[in-house]
């Protein structure tokens, strides 16, 4: 259990790094003298660079181990993190956070693949719903972070804490590698050249249907989810007049929702089972995200927060139990292709929520969102159904 701890709180500074810049976009568009759309570009790059590293580290984590490559990959964490708090000018901190989402590509999917390796399918979705307690708490506190130092601290502030924790994490982890037992510390012989066998692992993965089934969900759930979150607190900011310090604490509210589910998570899919928390996450998760966005003042954005946070990580546990069972042979490169789908999926999302957002405002952004959400899980529900019902 201790060997899951370090992995949560490696999830839980890789969440945090990822959000950290959602509530300081009002900030640093005004220091940095471009729009909101602009600034968005920091979450956008992060998100890119952190679904196209998977391609590499799934891989690597196979053949080196998982566990060791987490490690490493924190340090280099710690390194790309300090570049964003240095970065002197906004394409030189585009560039630094572009860095940053590449190293910490390795964290989350390797873990979770890790956890798939030692621990067995139906204790499974439990188990990952406890480890993501560190992701769930970093993208919560990630927010609610950013926007006390955007009040309080300066945007750079956040980063060094962020780079101190990735280092003192490096070392845990390391350690803990030396002493786990051969069995969670798997590797796999290579074979032939080093792009050949990506592409096979890969191309392994996506032999099956119901991968693609999965892959192509997450991807889409990543668009319209996280295309119009980063900018709720922007927009309780500027439609309610909340503070950037205190609209992140309401985000963070998602994040309990979160959670809320990892402790309920075994009661939870005992009596809704997959299908069950597919369709009922994304409606809660589309409920939340609407009275968000149409709240006629900010309290309303209490539940709609925590609904939201229900929801989504309702939704997102079954696709990831899923995904850990793609293709168990090559658990890494399925469960880096999952992650990689779903960041890049964040990533268009984004882009297209940055380039309309000044024209058709936070509130339709964030509204389509939670429409499309919704769209996405009964669709995954309805599939779902229909594969258990065939066997």
């Amino acid at each position: 259990m201790t060997a899951i701890l370090w992995l949560s709180l490696a999830a839980f500074c890789s969440a945090m790094s990822s959000r950290v810049a959602d509530a300081q976009l009002p900030n640093l568009a005004s220091e940095f003298s471009v729009s909101l759309g602009v600034a968005s570009a920091v979450i956008t790059c992060f998100a890119i660079a952190w679904g196209a590293s998977q391609l590499f580290f799934g891989p690597l984590g196979d053949r080196f181990g998982k566990y060791v490559v987490v490690g490493w990959a924190c340090v280099a964490c710690a390194f790309t993190a300090t570049l964003c708090g240095l970065a002197p000018s906004f394409p030189m901190l585009l560039g630094a956070r572009l860095l940053a989402g590449a190293t910490a590509a390795a964290t989350i999917p390797l873990s979770m693949a890790w956890i798939g390796d030692v621990v067995p399918y139906e204790r499974r979705q439990p188990v990952l719903a406890r480890f993501l307690l560190g992701q769930i708490g970093g993208l919560s506190s990630g927010v609610m972070v950013g926007g006390l130092a955007a009040d309080y601290l300066g945007w750079r502030a956040p980063f060094f804490g962020i780079a101190l924790a990735f280092a003192a994490l490096s070392v845990a982890l390391l350690s803990m590698n030396r002493r786990l037992p051969e069995r969670a510390r798997q590797v796999r012989k290579a074979e032939g050249h080093a792009v050949r066998r990506m592409l096979a692992e890969f191309g392994h993965v996506l032999s099956s249907r119901w991968a693609r089934v999965v892959l192509l969900t997450v991807f889409v759930e990543g668009a319209f989810v996280y295309g119009a979150f980063p900018f709720i607190a922007s927009h309780l900011h500027r439609l309610h007049g909340v503070s950037l310090s205190k609209a992140g604490s309401l985000v963070m509210l998602f994040g309990l929702g979160g959670v809320l589910f990892a402790t309920t998570s075994g009661m939870l899919v005992r009596r809704l089972g997959e299908v069950g928390l597919a369709r009922w996450g994304g409606t809660i998760l589309g409920a939340g995200m609407l009275l968000a966005a149409l709240a006629p003042s900010w309290p309303w954005a209490i539940p709609g927060c925590l609904l939201a946070g229900l929801g989504f990580y309702m939704l997102h546990n079954t696709l990831q139990i899923n995904a850990t069972q793609m293709a168990p042979e090559r658990r890494g490169a399925a469960v880096s292709a999952f992650s990689s789908c779903f960041l890049l999926g964040q990533s268009a999302g984004m882009a297209l929520a940055g380039a309309l957002v000044e024209g058709i405002g936070t509130t339709t952004v964030i509204a389509a969102g939670a429409l499309g959400a919704v769209a996405v899980a009964m669709n995954f529900a309805r599939l779902r159904a229909r594969k258990l019902a065939a066997g």
